[in-house]
């Protein structure tokens, strides 16, 4: 399962925009052209916008217009890059049938970094300039946290984030569409994985924003039904790798288990501190993490034994009829296919997403998407089922729990 990075190159202050409607090959043999005029000029030409708009309808637009913002380049890429190779890996499938009602899907995607700032500024283009249907595929709770207001206020839906976050699930939020579990369900089985292995002394090192302190407080609840508390908790920056001095503070309580709410840049900084203290506690990450980025951020058998919870079937698993699709269009997709957990989700949740636009009509708006989604009750997408309703649009529970190994997976 190696892996190949793809580069993105930014000057401070931009933003990125990759506007998608052909495979992850043709767009990187494309980057020269569209470079080319920028180089050659002192200063970059900033194209026209297009007429403000609600983008509610895309009747006059031979395309069907998707915006994402999601870490693109800086410390957690990774996991913006996998989960939209895996959603284009499905789109393209579907552009080269023909589309959606005779209409292509484009998938435009901003770089943010991780960023909230820049997750707003992104968002606003892709409204008012880009004239999105839907917004699909965020990253991050601290990222989507920062655009909710927008989304209430143009009532337009936000599909497939990637977060278990509280926050898009208590209260009920009409317009944000969930495919993954709660961080909170998977807390829950790795605490009870843990207290089953007799691992009783836990302490949790998390990210110190809504994120981390979403899995901190979904944590406290999963000890409690244990009759548990934390033996310690550390806190970490978003993005950062500065990790010692939370290692040393949680090894003073001597855990035996780390349960860890953090990106990979972290979660790997983290693992290599607290091995470096002699520790031999077990370290459980959520899905959040990134399997793959974690693997790769931890070389030479150093991941081996850290525990992940997932929220997406086994990326191997050719038993899985949605998995084995995800596989053959991956391997269109690439000359050497990579797959995982994050560009499996993003794979997902493209399907999910294109299934609500066929039911939608010819002439969507985001109130018939809305009606689409929720006029699929159940969905069976091959093997992996969601399940939604007009006042829950949590769609999957799935939880698994995988140890990591010294060698990656692979086919």
């Amino acid at each position: 399962m190696a892996r190949m990075s793809q580069r993105f190159c930014f000057r401070p202050g931009w933003l990125q925009k990759i506007g998608v409607t052909s495979g992850r090959r043709t767009t990187l043999a494309l980057l020269p052209l569209m470079l080319a005029p920028l180089m050659a000029a002192s200063t970059p030409d900033v194209p026209q916008p297009r007429p403000r708009s609600t983008g509610a309808m895309q009747t006059d637009l031979p395309e069907l217009v998707l915006g994402q913002s999601a870490p693109l380049s800086g410390p957690s890429a990774q996991l913006g890059r996998d989960y939209r190779e895996g959603a284009l890996a499905w789109f393209n499938a579907v552009n080269r049938r023909g589309g959606i009602h005779g209409r292509r899907l484009r998938l435009i995607s901003l770089d943010d970094r991780y960023e909230p700032p820049l997750t707003q500024s992104n968002t606003r283009q892709l409204i008012e300039t880009e004239r999105a249907l839907v917004l699909f595929g965020y990253v991050g709770t601290p990222t989507v946290k920062a655009i909710l207001p927008m989304v209430d206020q143009t009532q337009i839906p936000l599909v497939a984030p990637l977060t278990g976050a509280r926050l898009l699930r208590q209260p009920f939020r009409p317009m944000v569409f969930n495919l993954r579990a709660s961080y909170q369900a998977e807390v829950d089985q790795m605490v009870n994985s843990l207290v089953r292995a007799g691992r009783h002394r836990i302490a949790v090192l998390h990210q110190e924003d809504a994120f981390g302190e979403d899995g901190l407080r979904a944590t406290h609840s999963a000890l409690g039904r244990h009759g548990l508390k934390p033996v310690a908790i550390a806190g970490v920056k978003r993005n950062s790798t500065a990790t010692d001095a939370a290692a040393r503070q949680l090894m003073r309580a001597d855990p035996s288990a780390v349960v860890i709410i953090s990106a990979y840049p972290s979660s790997a900084a983290f693992s290599r501190s607290l091995q470096g203290l002699g520790s031999t506690a077990q370290l459980m990450n959520v899905s959040f993490v990134g399997t793959g980025a974690l693997q790769d951020a931890l070389p030479g058998g150093q991941a081996s034994g850290i525990g992940v919870s997932q929220v997406v079937p086994f990326p191997w698993n050719r038993q899985v009829p949605v998995v084995a699709e995800y596989q053959r269009l991956m391997r269109q997709e690439q000359r050497r296919a990579r797959y995982g957990f994050t560009s499996l989700e993003g794979f997902l949740a493209a399907r999910w997403l294109t299934a609500a636009l066929e039911k939608a009509g010819p002439n969507p708006t985001r109130q018939r998407l809305v009606a689409a989604f929720e006029g699929m009750p159940e969905l069976d997408l091959g093997g992996f089922k969601l399940k939604i309703g007009p006042g829950d649009h949590q769609a999957s529970d799935f939880v698994d729990l995988t140890f990591l190994g010294a060698q990656r997976w692979g086919p």
